[in-house]
């Protein structure tokens, strides 16, 4: 972009000071301190023509409380306030505090010895955190749905360390449940925690762990959840839980977990644990401590903080290091993150709620223990849109903590847009949204759901007002992980519909469409390719899903909760105004049309969707349909290819333009 040029600018430095004056020669040194002269200059001489610019120099700034921005900090269109990385450095706002080497010293204590495995004795570290002034160390393993504030984390050279474990690597998996246990209904039924037996005598070596906690997916393999260890019973090599799974324990996965937050597993370089009740820190370091960089993550807080604070841009800056979010953004209109890294925090990277026309652009987002970006905004009520968007951002290694339903980019309400995103290596899915007319266009996924199954890279599902989003020119690849027999790259879930499928390139994916029973669903001019199955479309609305279609279901509510016979709503989405008359279980009006099938000669769809829709110029073919370079995966048609030829209307897709766009 051309060099812009404000009126005011200021400057801070991690070797600046506060009494300073803010100038190149003079920075302040902190955050907070810059951004309240302003909001001074603003309160004496109102904010310049042009607006203001805060240069950051190299270094790190560390934050122990949010950098909040409010009203007060507000650009206008004309006039920005801008935050940015002095050219070509490196300014890092930190949540956390660096452990240096000198803190640490090898473990000696014979009962600490006698708990650690006998391979990790001479290996482990320890460092006294409240020498450090640090007195909160952190929740052992937060509730499900609730945030990862409070969970702190360990990190090696900027790599995330591994809370000690076993087993190391994998899943141990239960050989019998006792009792699946039960969450109260209607207030009737008392909790009832639920319990299981394990294989072999390795947790008789927990019985002086403090709290021991088990992960996993304990019925399905689309929900993880953290349970708290009530007891265990060697004799029986029964553990009984302290409170029941959201599901209850069995169910088709059978149960797969590893247990977590132990010394006496801290047996493999990398693994650390922390002890709670004395604030010391155990490690056994993968390489000499006094050559690297060890850190906690300490802030349970956002790092930054908008609230209705409009037209502020974040530029070129690295966030790292929080217990929390990085960046959350409510309210305002015009907020702009971009160019910027956001790394090892224990929840997601951006959070934008409300507000119009915010967005999150070419940054580097990685290693969140929950997802990337979250976009919400807009009135459903109106089919106003907000407007928020995401693109052109690389999204990877996400969903460390929270392992499933927190994707790389979330959309809900109305009208918002994820665009030219690179999103890879996770363990569920890529891409979830509700609510009406989202445009998802030009990303590249691969690698999602490796973890995972009956789940999809790009996720919707059970509300039949949630429509109008366009799925188009996207690129979708090696998505699962091996032997996953329910993973696909667009998951229509659960009778969703109004939903357009339109010129994406399906490649080595299980599954590339699954339309669950929905109606009014286009699927237009896709390339699937090297695929187990092109479409699955089914119609559960009239066999397992039907009582789920009745009043007080969940689906019902959500009718219910929209004027959808009133307009805008009753034209711009006519097939609902009746919905309730036209036998809403029948998949109807579903359109597959002008799909090319490259080695991909499987389909599933049930006699009433067929009957009910469209399915027509479709083109099977074992050979070579005119790729530009198939061997590449450049799956640009050529202008004489024998596909145009053989799907008469086939539209082109602009391969050239999927992915990040250059800065």
């Amino acid at each position: 972009m051309p060099e812009e040029t404000f009126a005011l600018e200021l400057y801070i430095s991690p070797q600046g000071d506060d009494a300073g004056e803010g100038t190149a020669e003079s920075p302040f040194a902190t955050l907070p301190r810059a951004r309240d002269a302003l909001r001074d200059f603003r309160v004496a001489q109102g904010l310049p023509k042009g607006g203001a610019r805060i240069w950051l120099r190299g270094g790190t700034y560390a934050l122990t409380e949010t950098l909040r921005l409010d009203l007060r900090d507000a650009g206008r269109p004309d006039a920005p306030v801008v935050f940015q990385a002095y050219p070509g450095e490196e300014a890092r706002l930190s949540g956390g505090v660096e452990v240096p080497a000198e803190a640490f010293r090898l473990v000696d204590d014979p009962a600490i010895l006698a708990r650690l495995d006998e391979g990790a004795r001479g290996q482990v570290w320890q460092a006294d955190l409240k020498t450090l002034g640090l007195e909160d160390f952190g929740r052992p393993w937060p509730a499900r749905f609730k945030g990862y504030a409070g969970w702190l984390e360990l990190f090696f050279d900027g790599q995330p360390m591994t809370l000690a474990r076993w087993p190391n690597e994998g899943y141990a998996q239960v050989v019998q449940v006792v009792d699946p246990g039960s969450k109260p209904r209607f207030g009737e039924t008392p909790d009832r925690p639920g319990s299981f037996i394990y294989a072999g005598d390795r947790p008789q070596r927990w019985s002086q762990a403090p709290e021991v906690y088990l992960y996993g997916y304990w019925c399905y393999k689309w929900y993880d959840e953290g349970l708290k260890v009530a007891s265990i019973d060697p004799a029986k090599r029964q553990i009984n839980f302290a409170a029941p799974h959201h599901y209850g324990l069995g169910g088709p996965s059978g149960g797969y977990y590893y247990a977590l937050n132990l010394l006496e597993e801290l047996d493999a370089p990398g693994e650390y644990y922390v002890d709670r009740q004395t604030g010391m820190l155990y490690f056994w370091p993968p390489a000499p401590l006094a050559a690297h960089h060890v850190a906690l993550s300490v802030l349970d807080k956002p790092l930054v903080l908008l609230e209705d604070a409009s037209y502020v841009f974040l530029r070129d800056l690295v966030l790292e290091l929080g217990r929390g979010t990085g960046i959350e953004i409510s309210g305002g209109t015009g907020d702009l993150i971009s160019g910027c890294t956001i790394r090892n925090l224990a929840g997601d990277a951006v959070v934008i709620r409300r507000g119009s026309n915010h967005g999150v652009e070419g940054c580097h987002i990685y290693q969140t223990g929950g997802g990337g970006i979250s976009l919400s905004g807009g009135e459903r009520v109106t089919l106003t849109p907000a407007g928020h968007y995401a693109q052109d951002n690389h999204i990877h290694h996400y969903a460390r903590l929270e392992r499933t339903y927190r994707p790389a980019i979330s959309l809900s309400g109305v009208g918002c847009r994820a665009q030219h995103n690179l999103i890879h290596d996770a363990p569920h899915e890529a891409i979830a949204f509700s609510g009406n007319e989202h445009l998802i266009e030009f990303n590249e996924i691969h690698h999602v759901c490796t973890e995972t199954d009956d789940a999809g890279a790009i996720y919707a599902g059970r509300d039949w007002t949630m429509r109008g989003t366009i799925i188009r020119h996207n690129f979708f690849h090696d998505i699962g992980g091996g032997n996953h027999v329910g993973v696909q790259a667009v998951y229509l879930d659960d009778t969703f519909c109004g939903t357009k499928v339109l010129g994406n390139v399906f490649y080595r994916v299980q599954r590339a469409m699954l339309i669950g029973g929905g109606c009014d669903n286009i699927m237009e001019d896709n390339i699937i390719i090297d695929c187990a199955e092109a479409l699955m479309l089914d119609a559960r609305g009239l066999g397992w899903m039907k009582g789920e279609l009745a009043e007080g279901s969940t689906i019902m509510k959500g009718l219910r909760a929209m004027p959808y016979q009133d307009e805008p709503w009753a034209s711009r989405y006519p097939e609902l105004v009746n919905i309730l008359d036209d036998d809403p279980g029948t998949p109807k009006r579903n359109v597959f049309r002008r799909n090319l099938m490259v080695r991909s000669p499987k389909m599933q769809v049930e006699e009433p969707a067929r009957i009910h829709g469209t399915f027509a110029d479709n083109w099977f073919t074992d050979d070579d349909p005119g790729f530009v370079d198939a061997a590449k995966m450049n799956f640009k048609l050529r202008d004489d290819a024998e596909a145009y030829r053989r799907i008469p209307g086939l539209q082109p897709i602009p391969w050239e333009e999927i992915g990040p766009r250059r800065r």
